[in-house]
C-alpha cells in the first residue's frame, strides 16, 4: 500500500469524472493499483484461500500482459480479510477499502454447487462493470476443467469489469446458419471441435451425432460444440480462456461478426479488442519494453467500525425544521442503524467545532441513548466545515488511527474555505459520507465523498419525502456481514389535512424480522397511531419523544412474517413512517435492494440511468415491481418504473438489475434518488439460472479423438422456481447526483429514442420474416416514438456502416407502441434475392416527432433454409381380392405377399425419414 497516497490524486480525478463504479482501481504506468479482493464474512477461515488469491493474480498478470500486447499488468492488490478471522502480524487495518467498493468478492456459492465465475455489468458496452464473483472452490482449482484455470478466467472477468466487453458465446443459441452451413457460436471461427449430443439411459451415457431440425436447419436442443484440446487458434479469451492455445482477444481481423452472441449484440459487431482499444486505459498507455514486476499484496483485516458524526448547527439549520429533522434522523442512526460493537463519536460545528462526545463503544441501549442526548438542539453562527472535520480526526486519533474510519458530514450551508482541508482528508485514510441538506449546501461538498469513496446524499426541505431519515438510514457499515446490516422495509411521508388518515401496509418476509423498528415523525402535534401485526393484534408501547417529534416501537424478538398494517391520523401537518429490520438468520441471506445512478454528475442533454439490484445472496429476484423517485433541488419529483427487460437502459434481461433512463431534468443542481421494490406472487428467486457475463461452462472436450464430457450444468425446473416465490417490500436510497447545463424552461427536446438492443428475427415458411423487439420511447425509453425505419442487406458490415444506403422495408402500416411494449412486424423481402441458403441482415432505427433518430439496433441475421423434398409417397396396395385364398398355392402369390410387406415398410421408412 506504499503507493496509495501517491495515487489518491488520480482516484479523485477518476471519481470526479462521474464514473459508474466506486472502485479504487487506478492505472499507473501500465500497472493496475488499488484492486480490492474481499473475502465474504461468511467464508470459513482458511489461510490457503489467501494463497489461492495470490497465486491467481500472480499467474494472471503475465497472461494479461501478453493478451494486451504488453500494455497492462496487475501491480498491487489488497485482500480484505473478515473481522472474525484470527489476527496476524502481517495484517493491517484497511483505509478506503470496503466490501462495498470491492472489485472481486469471494463468497460461498449460493445455492450450493453453483461455482460459476461471473461479473456484474449494469452498463452498456464499454462501460465498467461492478464486481467479479468467485467461490472458494473455484479459486482452489476444483472447477478448472469446466471453466478454465483461475488465472485465465480472472483475465476474462477483468475484461468484463474494466473494459465493459461481453461474452462471445451464447448459451441460449449455440448454433447459427451462415452461407448455408451450421456454425457453432464462437470467436474466432478457427477454433475446431465436434458437434455431439450426450444420450443417457440406464445410468450410462454415450455421445451421438446431433440431429437436425428440419424446420430451422439448426441442430436440435441438446447438441453441444466440444472443442478439441489440441488447438492452434489464439483467440478469443472472451469465448473460452479454458482452451490452451487461446492467449488473445478477438481483433477486427479475426472477429466473428455473424455470430449471435452478446458481444456482437451489445457492441455493434465490434471485436473485444476494438472495444478495449477505445477505452481510456488504452488511450493513456503505450506498450512496455520490459517485463512487468510481479504483483504485490496487502492483507487488510477488517476491524471494529469507527464512525464520527460531524453535524452542522449553523444559523441556517433553524430554517424549515432542519435541526428537528436532523435530530430525528440522527436518533434513527444511533438507536437502530449503527451496528453493535461500533465506536461512535460526535462533533458539531458552526463557525468553530465543538466535541459533543468522544468515541464510545456501542455495547447496549445505554450508550445509544447517551449519544442521542448529544445531538444539537440550538442553531446559530456561520459554517466552517473544515473545523468540524479536523475536530473529528482529533476525536478518532485519541483511540485509533483514522485509517478506515468513517465520518458522516451533514451541512446545509455554503463554505468557500472547504478546499483548504482537502489534503488533510486525502492523507487521513478516512471515508467521508456527505449529506447535503437544502438547496444552499456547499457545492464542493461532494468532492469530499468522491475523493474518499464515501456515499453522497441529498435531502430537500420537503419533509414528506423523508430524505434526511433515508440518508441516515442508508449508513450501514460497508464491512459488516449482510446479516448485521439494517435493511429499510418502508419509507413514506404525507401532508395531511382535516383529520386525514395515512394508511398503508408493510411486508415482513421470512428473510428479515430481527431488530425491527417502526419510526413515525410529525411536524406539529402527536398523531394518532394504529399498528397491527399480521394476526390483527394491535401493537402498543410506542416510545414518544415530544421534543424531537417522533415515536418509535422496537418489535421484540423476530417480527411476525406477513402484512403489517398502519393508520396514522393528523391535521395540517406532515407525517413520515420508516420501518427498518435486520436479517432473520445468519445463514439465510436476506433479500436486499441496492440502488445507484450510473454517474455522480449529469450534463444536459446526456441522460442518466438509475439502477436497482435486487438479490437474495447471489440469486436475482425477478418480476418485482420497482419504482424510483427522483427529486430535484426545486422539490419536483419524477417517478420511474424500473424494468429488468433487457431493453432501454437495462443491459441484460432477468439478471435482477432493474434499470431506466432519466431525462426529466428541470433545473441545475442536486437530485436525490430513492427506490421502492415490491415482490408478490410473480416475483421469484432464480436459484440456479446461468449468470450472464462470465466464463463459459464447457460441456466437454475432444482429447486424442475421444470425447470427454464434463458433469452436466445444474439447471432449475419450473417447479423449483415456483417454490421460491417471495413477497417482500424494500426501500433503498440511491444517493444523489448533480446536474449542469440544464436550460431554462421551456426545455427543448434534445433526447432521441433509445437504441433497440433486443431485436430478434425468425423466418416463417419460405418468405415471411417475423421481427420482434421492445419499443423505445420518444425520449430514450419514455413516451412513444414517431416511426420506425427498417433496413436490410446481404452484408452485415454494409448494414452497420452504410445503414442509410441499405434497402428500406415498407413500414407504412407499422405504428410505434408505448415505450417498453412488445413490437411485432412481419414482412416479405422485396428487391433482394432471397433463396435457399441466402443470409439476410436486418436492423431497426426509431425516430421521434422532432426527427431525432436512435442509434441503429442490434443487427440480426436470418438464413433461408428450405428442407430437401421428401420422396413422393408410394400408395398402399389394395387388399387382396376376397376370392383369393392367401394360404393357396397359386403361383406367384408368395412373391406378391413379400412385395406387399416390402412396400409397406418402404412407405413407413419414407414417412419417418
Amino acid at each position: 500500500m506504499g503507493s496509495f497516497k501517491s495515487s489518491v490524486f488520480f482516484l479523485v480525478l477518476y471519481l470526479l469524472e462521474g464514473a459508474l463504479s466506486n472502485s479504487l482501481i487506478q492505472l499507473n504506468n501500465n500497472g493496475y493499483e488499488g484492486i480490492v479482493i474481499a473475502i465474504d464474512p461468511n467464508v470459513p477461515e482458511d489461510e490457503t484461500l489467501i494463497q489461492h488469491i495470490k497465486d491467481m493474480v500472480t499467474q494472471a498478470s503475465p497472461y494479461l500482459f501478453q493478451a494486451t500486447e504488453k500494455r497492462f499488468y496487475f501491480k498491487n492488490v489488497a485482500i480484505l480479510i473478515p473481522e472474525k478471522w484470527k489476527t496476524k502480524p502481517e495484517y493491517v487495518r484497511p483505509k478506503l477499502e470496503t466490501y462495498k467498493n470491492a472489485d472481486v468478492l469471494v463468497a460461498e456459492p449460493n445455492p450450493a454447487g453453483n461455482d460459476e465465475p461471473y461479473t456484474e455489468q449494469m452498463g452498456k458496452c464499454g462501460e465498467k462493470g461492478e464486481r467479479i464473483h468467485f467461490t472458494p472452490d473455484f479459486l482452489a482449482g476444483k472447477k478448472s476443467d469446466i471453466y478454465g484455470s483461475q488465472e485465465r478466467v480472472f483475465v476474462h472477468e477483468w475484461a468484463h469489469l474494466r473494459w465493459g466487453v461481453y461474452d462471445e458465446y451464447n448459451n441460449n443459441k449455440k448454433f447459427y446458419l451462415f452461407n448455408g452451413k451450421r456454425e457453432a457460436v464462437r470467436c474466432s471461427t478457427g477454433i475446431t471441435g465436434k458437434h455431439k449430443v450426450q444420450h443417457c439411459q440406464g445410468g450410462s451415457c454415450i455421445p451421438k451425432p446431433c440431429k437436425i431440425d428440419t424446420a430451422t436447419g439448426l441442430y436440435k436442443e441438446g447438441c453441444e460444440f466440444l472443442p478439441s484440446r489440441d488447438q492452434t487458434e489464439k483467440a478469443s479469451i472472451m469465448f473460452s480462456p479454458s482452451i490452451g492455445s487461446v492467449v488473445e482477444f478477438c481483433t477486427e481481423e479475426n472477429h466473428n461478426k455473424e455470430a449471435p452472441n452478446p458481444q456482437n449484440q451489445q457492441c455493434k459487431l465490434r471485436s473485444t479488442w476494438e472495444v478495449i482499444k477505445d477505452s481510456e486505459d488504452f488511450k493513456k498507455t503505450t506498450p512496455m519494453t520490459t517485463q512487468p514486476p510481479a504483483p504485490t499484496f496487502s492483507l487488510l483485516h477488517i476491524g471494529q467500525r469507527i464512525v464520527c458524526l460531524v453535524l452542522d448547527k449553523s444559523g441556517s439549520m433553524s430554517n424549515g425544521n432542519r435541526l428537528k429533522r436532523l435530530n430525528q434522523a440522527g436518533k434513527l442512526f444511533l438507536l437502530q442503524i449503527v451496528e453493535q460493537g461500533s465506536w461512535v463519536g460526535m462533533v458539531t460545528f458552526n463557525s468553530a467545532a465543538q466535541v459533543q462526545s468522544e468515541l464510545v463503544q456501542i455495547n447496549s441501549a445505554a450508550e445509544r441513548d447517551a449519544l442521542t442526548k448529544s445531538l444539537p438542539t440550538v442553531a446559530s453562527g456561520g459554517t466552517s466545515i473544515c473545523s468540524g472535520l479536523r475536530s473529528a480526526f482529533a476525536v478518532i486519533r485519541k483511540k485509533f488511527s483514522t485509517d478506515g474510519s468513517e465520518i458522516v458530514l451533514l451541512t446545509d450551508g455554503e463554505d468557500n474555505t472547504i478546499s483548504s482541508c482537502f489534503n488533510e482528508v486525502k492523507q487521513s485514510g478516512a471515508v467521508i459520507h456527505t449529506v447535503a441538506l437544502g438547496p444552499s449546501a456547499a457545492k464542493e461538498l461532494e468532492e469530499l465523498s468522491q475523493m474518499t469513496g464515501g456515499m453522497q446524499m441529498y435531502a430537500s426541505d420537503q419533509a414528506q419525502n423523508n430524505g434526511l431519515i433515508d440518508a441516515f438510514g442508508a449508513l450501514s457499515s460497508g464491512n459488516a456481514a449482510v446479516s448485521q446490516r439494517a435493511i429499510q422495509l418502508e419509507s413514506r411521508g404525507l401532508m395531511l389535512q382535516n383529520n386525514q388518515w395515512m394508511n398503508g401496509t408493510v411486508l415482513v418476509d421470512s428473510t428479515v424480522g430481527n431488530d425491527t423498528l417502526f419510526l413515525i415523525t410529525w411536524t406539529t402535534q402527536h398523531p394518532q397511531i394504529l399498528l397491527h401485526d399480521p394476526s390483527g393484534k394491535k401493537q402498543d408501547g410506542f416510545v414518544v419523544d415530544t421534543n424531537t417529534k417522533m415515536a418509535y416501537l422496537q418489535i421484540p424478538g423476530t417480527a411476525k412474517v406477513g402484512t403489517w398494517s398502519y393508520s396514522l391520523q393528523a391535521s395540517s401537518q406532515t407525517l413520515t413512517l420508516t420501518v427498518t429490520s435486520r436479517a432473520s438468520s445468519a445463514t439465510l441471506p436476506p433479500i436486499t435492494v441496492t440502488s445507484k445512478m450510473n454517474k455522480d454528475t449529469g450534463k444536459f442533454p446526456s441522460p442518466m440511468a438509475v439502477y436497482a439490484k435486487i438479490h437474495q445472496g447471489s440469486s436475482p429476484i425477478l418480476r418485482a415491481t420497482v419504482t424510483a423517485v427522483i427529486e430535484s433541488v426545486n422539490g419536483k419529483t419524477v417517478t420511474l418504473e424500473l424494468l429488468d427487460n433487457g431493453a432501454g437502459a437495462d443491459a441484460t434481461k432477468d439478471d435482477g438489475i432493474y434499470s431506466r433512463y432519466f431525462t426529466a431534468y428541470d433545473t441545475n443542481g442536486r437530485y436525490s434518488v430513492k427506490v421502492w421494490a415490491l415482490g408478490g406472487i410473480n416475483a421469484a428467486s432464480q436459484s440456479l439460472t446461468p449468470q450472464q457475463n462470465g466464463a463459459m461452462y464447457m460441456p466437454g472436450w475432444i482429447e486424442n479423438g475421444e470425447i470427454k464430457w464434463n458433469p452436466p450444468r445444474p439447471e432449475i425446473s419450473k417447479n423449483d422456481l415456483q417454490g421460491n416465490q417471495v413477497c417482500f417490500s424494500r426501500t433503498s436510497l440511491g444517493g444523489s447526483f448533480v446536474a449542469s447545463g440544464v436550460p431554462q424552461a421551456p426545455i427543448p427536446d434534445l433526447f432521441p429514442p433509445c437504441q433497440i438492443t433486443d431485436l430478434k428475427a425468425k423466418i416463417h415458411g419460405d418468405k415471411f420474416i417475423n421481427l420482434t423487439w421492445t419499443a423505445p420511447g420518444d425520449d430514450y425509453d419514455h413516451g412513444r416514438a414517431y416511426k420506425y425505419i427498417i433496413r436490410v442487406s446481404a452484408s452485415i458490415l454494409d448494414l452497420r456502416d452504410k445503414f442509410n444506403e441499405s434497402l428500406q422495408v415498407n413500414t407504412s402500416d407499422l405504428f410505434p407502441k408505448e415505450a417498453n411494449s412488445k413490437e411485432v412486424f412481419v414482412f416479405t423481402p422485396e428487391n433482394i434475392p432471397f433463396e435457399n441458403g441466402t443470409d439476410l441482415f436486418i436492423a431497426v432505427q426509431a425516430v421521434d416527432k422532432s426527427n431525432l433518430k436512435s442509434e441503429i439496433s442490434n443487427i440480426v441475421g436470418v438464413s433461408l433454409f428450405i428442407p430437401p423434398q421428401t420422396p413422393p409417397e408410394i400408395p398402399t396396395p389394395s387388399p387382396p381380392c376376397p376370392d383369393i385364398n392367401v394360404n393357396s398355392t397359386i403361383p406367384g402369390l408368395h412373391i406378391l405377399k413379400i412385395m406387399w410387406k416390402w412396400l409397406g415398410e418402404l412407405q413407413l421408412s419414407v414417412a419417418l425419414g
